[in-house]
């Protein structure tokens, strides 16, 4: 099956979405990545995003730490186990297996990749490559240029990695071909906008007049800008993005304030 090819219908002209990221579970709950448990700041974020008026979550990659099945199972585990009731749907980070993704789909968790609304189309994008940096393949750049061309006018755009420098420590696990998918979304002339994780903490730029931004992580934040990793305590965070044919709006929304 192409990446784009299953589709999920909002019979709405407006919709609001919850991107969530980089949760990095462990096999049991009590797992901890740098001294914070992850399954705790997840189950919080479920909870919270289940007393907000939205109609779906996107989680943007980097479900595992430790790369066991059994985190896999824990994530559908607290999601089944929130008060969310809307959909949840799925890209790769550089620390997961599409194998184990595709196994915990099903009820409430989707792996459509192209969301639809009257108007406005949504596009999650494989930026998964053979190494914490990301890369996306031609053939997947093909076939996205062409569900562009034949899309919507209006179109936002996730991906897990982030496609241009952030002038940080995780510069060198960047987007390897960033520029490349940059101008197949800037050249469509129809996307609005691109949305990221990876990078652990709110950033915001721009490529060609096309906004980049990065959403911080359910589980530890890294500080900005900084050539050596530092680790911040900020608490979870989610981007709460409204979208219809006139264009998005979006904030990050700090569940500790």
């Amino acid at each position: 099956m192409a990446w784009f090819e299953q589709k999920y219908y909002f019979d709405k002209a407006r919709i609001k979405l919850a991107h969530i990221t980089d949760c990095h579970l462990f096999s049991n709950k009590s797992g901890e990545y740098f001294s914070v448990n992850t399954a705790e700041n997840l189950q919080k974020t479920l909870g919270f995003l289940a007393t907000i008026d939205i109609d779906a979550v996107i989680f943007g990659g980097d479900l595992t730490q430790d790369h066991s099945t059994a985190s896999y199972q824990l994530f559908a585990e607290l999601v089944e186990s929130s008060r969310l009731q809307v959909p949840v749907f799925w890209l790769p980070g550089n620390h997961d297996e599409l194998t184990e993704l595709e196994a915990i789909s099903g009820g409430q968790i989707h792996s459509a990749k192209h969301l639809q609304i009257q108007g406005a189309d949504v596009l999650l994008v494989n930026s998964k490559g053979k190494t914490p940096a990301g890369w996306c393949e031609q053939a997947h750049l093909n076939e996205l240029q062409q569900v562009l061309a034949q899309g919507s006018e209006q179109v936002l755009v996730f991906c897990h990695h982030h496609p241009i420098p952030i002038n940080g420590y995780l510069d060198k696990h960047i987007l390897e071909n960033g520029p490349e998918l940059l101008n197949c979304l800037v050249n469509s002339n129809k996307v609005v906008g691109l949305i990221h994780g990876h990078v652990h903490n709110d950033y915001q730029s721009e490529y060609r007049m096309m906004n980049i931004m990065a959403t911080p992580a359910t589980s530890i934040q890294f500080s900005k800008f900084t050539a050596q990793w530092q680790q911040q305590n900020l608490g979870p965070a989610v981007r709460v993005i409204n979208l219809d044919k006139n264009g998005y709006d979006s904030e990050v929304i700090w569940l500790d304030g």
